[in-house]
């Protein structure tokens, strides 16, 4: 779920580089601000710009999980190696190797396991995020200390930082049994345990109980918010100084440089997390026995004891070919659907 965090600070911080070329509209610090030619259309023109930031977030987001499901489906058989015996045979493998094991093994079409329940999850995902994220800092905006002025910088910083955090949180709670089953799906390999969405639920629930669904949201919680404020404030320091000192620049240009740098940033510093998340979520899978009997500090323990250091950053190379161009892509697509929106809702 780090790249989601990401994604949405990238689509909150980078609408600021949106032109007002496209209908009139103009998007400002992650909301939408329309002016229309009369002041009855005002509602009406916000609310399509709120639907619109909503769809094409939704959208941007699918589209680039899509294109980039191949890295994210080797980085998880990459996290989960270690848990059980028979993952020892890929401990030392290379990412070309494991990936041409998935396609004499399993065909290519097995690099996108599991991405009909990641887009299924992605929509929902996006939609509760921007929509949690407005609403919190309009909340923060109202804490004595926080009231929302151009020069109290350090405070406006605060309630993104704080607001992105608490958003990615709940959209991550409300939409997690979807990750779950992503993840288990995707780390099938040659034993076919889970058949699809629906199945895959309704075995957890049988096999784990219901709070099956929820096995490793500890870990999820831990390591959204500090992604999130990670992205952003690397985002946001990057962006300012090259600005600064390049003022001329193209804005798209500066902003997919900054966003593919504060992911690569936000992924070394939280990718252990996201890595116990994964085994969290696989314990008990496919009814095999538990591998981790403890919390979270004791799986992490555990970790260190049997792989060394070395053990939490398993996949980390194929999470950074896949931070680039997903977030990347992300951007582009939604900045494309906004303007195509926007001149539709225009012609209106």
């Amino acid at each position: 779920m780090q790249t989601e965090a990401r994604v949405s600070v990238m689509m909150e911080g980078g609408q600021r580089a949106l032109s007002s070329g496209h209908g009139g509209v103009v998007s400002v610090e992650g909301g939408a601000r329309n002016f229309a030619p009369k002041k009855q259309q005002s509602l009406q023109q916000s609310q399509i710009g709120t639907v619109s930031q909503l769809l094409s977030g939704g959208v941007a987001g699918a589209f680039s999980k899509t294109c980039t499901a191949p890295l994210a489906r080797l980085t998880i058989l990459f996290q989960v190696q270690g848990m059980h015996s028979d993952a020892a045979l890929l401990k030392k493998a290379s990412i070309w190797h494991e990936a041409s094991r998935i396609v004499h093994e399993e065909g290519i079409r097995a690099f996108w396991k599991g991405n009909l329940v990641t887009i299924a999850h992605r929509l929902p995902y996006s939609s509760i995020n921007f929509y949690a994220y407005e609403h919190f800092k309009k909340l923060l905006h109202m804490v004595p200390g926080l009231e929302h002025r151009r020069d109290r910088m350090s405070a406006d910083l605060l309630v993104h930082f704080l607001g992105g955090g608490l958003a990615g949180i709940t959209a991550a709670s409300t939409t997690y049994p979807l990750d779950l089953v992503r993840t288990r799906l995707a780390a099938q390999t040659k034993v076919v345990y889970y058949k699809g969405i629906w199945h895959t639920l309704g075995t957890i629930c049988r096999d784990e109980g219901f709070l099956g669904l929820y096995k490793g949201l500890g870990a999820t919680i831990l390591g959204v918010g500090p992604n999130i404020a990670i992205s952003f404030s690397v985002y946001e320091s990057l962006r300012s100084f090259w600005q600064s000192r390049r003022p001329h620049d193209s804005t798209i240009l500066v902003s997919l440089t900054c966003g593919s740098l504060s992911g690569i940033a936000s992924s070394t510093a939280t990718f252990p997390l996201d890595l116990v998340r994964r085994r969290k979520q696989l314990e008990g899978a496919g009814g095999r026995a538990r591998v981790y009997t403890t919390g979270l500090l004791g799986v992490f323990k555990h970790i260190l004891r049997t792989e060394g250091f070395s053990g939490f950053y398993r996949g980390i190379l194929p999470e950074y070919y896949k931070v680039v161009p997903g977030v990347g892509i992300c951007f582009m697509t939604y900045e494309t659907l906004k303007s195509l929106l926007a001149d539709t809702n225009a012609r209106l």
